[in-house]
């Protein structure tokens, strides 16, 4: 009687489990177009997990609607419950040029939006794209867990079709091709043909998919054969999904094991790397794990089963097997492979064993004797390489010039010591991302024995290989900067094959942070001009020209980082003069004045480019409209015409006709002056503003590479 009790407390204990999850009723479709369709997956009421969980099956193709109302609809072409992947179409967006009109025809440029439903765009099995000639192509969207907009991008131009590759990977000539974030779930594209294009009947396409079902045919680049190998203007895209909006460990507590989805015996939740989970069987089980007994056990010894080798018997239990031999013989490993000998051929080799035993421990100690000197000589060897790399990048010569002056506060550090710093550049420690650099939060010891000294330290990925030898030139200059406005460079690692350098730590984040709020802004002019605690103005990265990227390659990801602000005469030239820095001043100049960000792709076409819309107000006489409030009043009519005025100028078409940026600084700070003192100017502030703008004959900065490294 006891026992029956049991059996039944057990029973409902197992029924109010799994009560208050959903399972399919009897009847539910299981394939639909030869697509098999699986728990949580469905077609028709009550069959799917949840409501991004359903299909539709029309006309034998299964579908999915995507979309915060769910009114995109993509086909699907397969799902692997095991992976938490699911496979669909997307749409080749394109952009014509009518041969008869003249005028551009765009198609599906609204992007896919699965923000509201369990899936993301897989970052291992997808990968952007773009087939044609002149036009820079942009992503903008959203990913789980961010609270910034992603935006990626690439540019592809053609200079003649004799230097156009094929293959399965894009080299920005005729076609160009970008890594997406993790966890995207959400985008839509936006293009800009480049002057001197594609002629009238060619075309540019860019889509999301697949990587491993793209391919590129050189013809590609100036024809459709792109968009005609697609199906019918769609290509494979991959899907992530997960159940739930908790972790794992979330998941599993006893307070909400109602709604936990892993509802197989011999299941396990596997974290995505964010909000919700997928499960999958445990080793040795196949199956679904998202359906009571679902996953069942592997017979590795069925029929037509290679579990074990020839002539040994195999046994199979719940989540393996074993391989033993028949009776009277043992298990041998015979060149890695297990065989089963007699025991009388065992028994009659005593001594021989015994020899092969004491050969073995021989060869052990032989080999732990040369792995200890091959240790041994890495070490020596890294030292070697460490020594290399200080000489060329001309530690030498920066120790013997800092070990003579007096007074010196500039440090070389070791590789070692800013590993300890930063805890080994955990990513708990990062401040921040650029398109060549990541910044670390650390603390090194200070000078005269007092508490250690909060830094932040930038760890490049590459450098311009043509001057390394002036690095320690160029180091020993930048030691004596000490200017208020700009980041104090305290120090530098130059054993290393990319230099890491150490600079003051500025609490206060960034003018863009300061404007526009949120975590940051990527690589921009507002994001490299720092706030300290008492919100002055401090330039970051002022003069580390050395580290700027100089191939093609990474010049596309620094324009990139600059959408908003980059010179519309490089669209022309693709040259960066030393006026696309005041235009980029005056973009930052608009961002004070109106509280708005350069570029706001989710608002009308007219109002996407700040700068494009204050040019038109400023002709319209309507510049009050879009100044900020507090701007407005706290500014005189005066000064505020000046500075519009100004901006204005900065932000002109053509480059010859903007102001030098001497010139700038100085109508700036005249104005700054009037407004604090108007009787009288401060001649030894206006003079320090012109040698910081114009450098003295000792040390000159390229605007060029200042400009491609993100830093104003």
């Amino acid at each position: 009687m006891a026992m029956l009790l049991f059996l039944g407390l057990a029973v409902l204990t197992l029924l109010l489990a799994t009560a208050a999850v959903a399972l399919p009723p009897p009847g539910c479709p299981r394939t639909c177009g030869g697509v098999a369709i699986e728990y949580p997956f469905g077609v028709g009421p009550n069959c799917s997990l949840s409501d991004g969980f359903s299909l539709e099956c029309v006309r034998d193709t299964p579908q999915l609607r995507l979309g915060t109302t769910q009114q995109q609809k993509v086909r699907v072409l397969g799902v692997d419950l095991l992976r938490g992947k699911i496979r669909t179409t997307n749409a080749i967006a394109s952009q014509c040029l009518d041969a008869r009109t003249g005028k551009l025809i765009n198609t599906s440029w609204a992007g896919l939006d699965a923000a509201a439903l369990p899936f993301r765009f897989s970052d291992e099995d997808n990968r952007f794209f773009a087939v044609g000639c002149s036009g820079i192509v942009l992503l903008y969207g959203t990913a789980a867990g961010a609270d910034d907009p992603v935006v990626i991008g690439c540019i592809s131009t053609c200079f003649g079709n004799a230097s156009i590759r094929t293959g399965r990977s894009c080299s920005n000539i005729g076609c160009c091709e970008t890594a997406i974030p993790k966890g995207l779930n959400s985008y839509q594209l936006l293009m800009q043909k480049v002057a001197g294009g594609s002629p009238v009947n060619r075309c540019f396409y860019v889509a999301l998919m697949e990587a491993a079902s793209f391919s590129f045919e050189a013809a590609d680049a100036a024809a459709d054969g792109f968009y005609r190998k697609s199906s019918n203007g769609t290509v494979p895209v991959v899907l992530n999904f997960v159940v739930g909006s908790e972790t794992c460990k979330e998941a599993q507590m006893s307070n909400r094991r109602d709604t936990y989805a892993c509802l197989s015996d011999h299941s396990v939740c596997v974290d995505d790397g964010g909000p919700g989970y997928v499960c999958n069987c445990s080793q040795g089980y196949t199956g679904n794990p998202y359906l009571p007994n679902g996953c069942v056990d592997i017979d590795e010894c069925g029929p037509g089963k290679q579990g074990c080798p020839d002539g040994m018997i195999c046994t199979n239990f719940p989540g393996g097997y074993n391989c033993s031999c028949p009776e009277g013989e043992y298990k041998s490993n015979k060149n890695g492979v297990l065989i089963c000998e007699s025991d009388q051929k065992r028994s009659s080799l005593p001594v021989s064993v015994i020899i092969v035993i004491g050969v073995s421990g021989g060869l052990v100690i032989a080999v732990i004797a040369i792995l200890i000197t091959y240790l041994m000589r890495q070490r020596r060897a890294l030292a070697d390489v460490k020594r290399k790399y200080f000489e060329r990048h001309g530690g030498l010569l920066l120790y013997d010039e800092l070990s003579s002056r007096p007074g010196n506060t500039f440090t070389i550090y070791t590789e070692e010591q800013l590993e300890h710093a930063t805890n080994g550049f955990d990513d708990s420690n990062i401040l921040g991302c650029g398109g060549h650099a990541t910044v670390y939060w650390g603390k090194v010891p200070a000078g005269g024995g007092g508490d250690d000294l909060v830094v932040a330290i930038k760890r490049c990925r590459v450098m311009d290989e043509t001057n390394k030898k002036e690095f320690g030139k160029e180091m020993l200059i930048l030691s004596q900067v000490n200017h208020k406005n700009i980041v104090k460079l305290l120090g530098c690692c130059l054993e290393v094959d990319v230099p890491m350098l150490v600079y003051e730590y500025v609490p206060n984040g960034t003018l863009y942070h300061l404007i526009h709020g949120g975590g940051g802004g990527g690589v921009t002019s507002s994001s490299n001009i720092l706030l300290d605690e008492s919100f002055m103005a401090k330039v970051s990265d002022f003069g580390a020209s050395i580290l700027a990227p100089t191939d093609e390659a990474q010049m596309v990801t620094m324009v990139q980082g600059t959408c908003g602000y980059l010179d519309p005469e490089y669209m022309r030239t693709c040259q960066l003069t030393e006026k696309s820095d005041v235009y980029s001043f005056g973009v930052v100049l608009l961002e004070l004045l109106t509280g708005k960000k350069p570029l706001y792709l989710d608002g009308p076409e007219e109002e996407r480019s700040l700068s494009a819309r204050f040019v038109a107000a400023m002709t319209e006489k309507k510049v009050d409209e879009i100044l900020d409030e507090q701007v407005k009043s706290e500014a005189s009519g005066e000064s505020l015409e000046e500075i519009t005025q100004l901006a204005l100028e900065c932000l002109h078409m053509c480059g010859a006709d903007r102001p030098a940026m001497k010139e700038v600084a100085e109508r700036l700070g005249g104005l700054r002056k009037l407004h604090q003192h108007p009787w009288t100017q401060d001649a030894v502030e206006l003079e320090e503003v012109r040698c910081l703008l114009h450098g003295s004959p000792e040390y000159q900065l390229s605007a060029t590479r200042w400009y491609t490294t993100g830093s104003r």
